[in-house]
C-alpha cells in the first residue's frame, strides 16, 4: 500500500484545527511524519474501511468526511492472509463489523461463524496539532493537553480525533472476548495491519492468556498517556507472559537493551512491573490492574494503641521482673514494685536535706 503523503495530511490538518495548525504545526508534523514512516514494522496485510456501505481510502479520508455516519462500519482485510506464522498471537480473521453499541462481529479465516466482542479504540502514535506558544507552555509544565488515549467506541475515536485536531499515526483496536483480549495494531499512513510484535520472536507457549477483566485494567494503564511508548508495549508483552528478562524484550521489539532498561525502569517506578534480582525476570503486578471490587482485601493498617497481645504479655513479665530486683543503690533496701525513683524513700530524704 501507498504511504498517505504528508501534503494530505498537512491539509486534514488545516481542516480539523483551523489557524492553530500554524507554519510551526506544520514543521511539527513533518518532523513527527518523518519519525514515524523511519521506524515502522512490516506489514502483515493492507484493509480497507467501509462505513455505511461507503468506502474509504484511509481513515484520514473518513476523518475528512464530516457527513460520514459512523453508526456502522466495516475493517476488511484484502487480500486476507492465509492462516500461519504471522498471525501469531492473533486471533486470524477476514472482516471485522463494528456496531454503535461499541460491539463487533469478528469473521474468522477459517469457515465458521463470528465470534462477538466488545472492541475498544485507543490511541498510538500521534500528532496534536498546536501552535509555537502552546509548545512552549507544554515544555514548561503549564496547560498541557491530555489527550484521552482510550474510548468506548471507534465512533467515539474518530469524533475525538476532529473535535481535538489530532491525527493518528496507529490505532490499536482491543477485542475483548469472553475469555480473552486480543489486540490489533493498524498503520494508518499506510494501512495496513501490523503482526504482533512477539510473532517469530518469542515462543507461543510463552504466552499467558489473561482474563478480559485483567487486560482491560493494563489497557487503561498504557492508555492514559503518562507511560511512555516503549514502555507500554513492555508492559503490555509482560502482562501476558509468566516473565521475561530485558534482554527477551529487546528482542521483541528489535531496540537497544538500554532503551528497554529504561523503559522498564520507569515501570518499576510506577510500581507496574516487580524485578526478580535472582533470575533477572520482570512480572507484571496483576493485582494493580483489577478493579479496587476484585483485589484482595488490604490488611488493615495498626493502630497506634493496638498492640500484639502475647507481646504485651511479654512486656509486661520483664518489667515485673526489673521490679523485683529494683533495689536502692545507695543502701539495698528493695523497692516497691513500679518505682518511680531511683533511691527509697530513706535515703531520698537524705540527699534531699543534705
Amino acid at each position: 500500500m501507498p504511504d498517505t503523503p504528508l501534503a494530505e495530511l498537512d491539509a486534514l490538518a488545516g481542516s480539523l484545527a483551523g489557524e492553530r495548525h500554524d507554519a510551526f504545526s506544520q514543521r511539527a508534523l513533518a518532523r513527527a511524519y518523518e519519525e514515524f514512516t523511519s521506524r515502522r514494522r512490516s506489514p502483515l496485510a493492507p484493509f480497507l474501511l467501509s462505513v455505511n456501505g461507503k468506502e474509504y481510502a484511509s481513515l484520514y479520508a473518513l476523518l475528512a468526511d464530516r457527513s460520514a455516519n459512523l453508526s456502522t462500519g466495516e475493517l476488511r482485510l484484502d487480500p486476507v492472509p492465509a492462516p500461519g506464522p504471522a498471525w501469531e498471537f492473533l486471533l486470524p480473521f477476514e472482516r471485522i463489523d463494528f456496531h454503535d453499541d461499541g460491539s463487533a462481529d469478528i469473521h474468522p479465516i477459517a469457515l465458521g461463524p463470528p465470534s462477538r466482542a466488545i472492541v475498544r479504540f485507543v490511541l498510538r502514535e500521534h500528532y496534536l496539532t498546536r501552535t509555537r506558544v502552546e509548545e512552549h507552555r507544554g515544555a514548561a509544565g503549564g496547560g498541557r493537553v491530555q489527550v484521552a488515549g482510550f474510548y468506548a467506541t471507534v465512533q467515539q475515536g474518530v469524533a475525538a480525533c476532529r473535535q481535538q485536531g489530532l491525527l493518528p499515526f496507529s490505532v490499536a483496536l482491543m477485542l475483548y472476548l469472553p475469555e480473552e483480549r486480543f489486540r490489533y495494531e493498524f498503520d494508518l499512513i499506510r494501512s495496513t495491519l501490523w503482526p504482533d510484535p512477539r510473532a517469530g520472536r518469542l515462543a507461543l507457549a510463552r504466552r499467558v492468556r489473561r482474563t478480559s477483566r485483567i487486560s482491560w485494567g493494563v489497557d487503561r494503564a498504557v492508555a492514559r498517556g503518562d507511560v511512555p511508548l516503549l514502555a507500554g508495549r513492555c508492559l503490555e508483552v509482560l502482562a501476558e507472559s509468566g516473565g521475561l528478562s530485558s534482554v527477551e524484550l529487546a528482542h521483541i521489539f528489535g531496540g537497544v537493551r538500554e532503551l528497554v532498561d529504561s523503559a522498564l525502569t520507569g515501570l518499576l517506578d510506577r510500581r507496574l512491573v516487580v524485578f526478580d534480582r535472582r533470575t533477572g525476570v520482570y512480572r507484571a503486578r496483576l493485582e494493580a490492574f483489577l478493579p479496587a471490587s476484585g483485589r484482595a482485601p488490604a490488611a488493615p493498617e495498626p493502630t497506634p494503641t493496638a498492640t500484639d497481645p502475647q507481646l504485651r504479655t511479654s512486656v509486661q513479665e520483664l518489667l515485673a521482673a526489673a521490679d523485683a530486683r529494683a533495689t536502692c543503690p545507695l543502701c539495698g533496701t528493695p523497692l516497691p514494685p513500679g518505682p518511680t525513683a531511683i533511691l527509697c524513700d530513706s535515703c531520698a530524704a537524705k540527699v534531699s536535706a543534705s
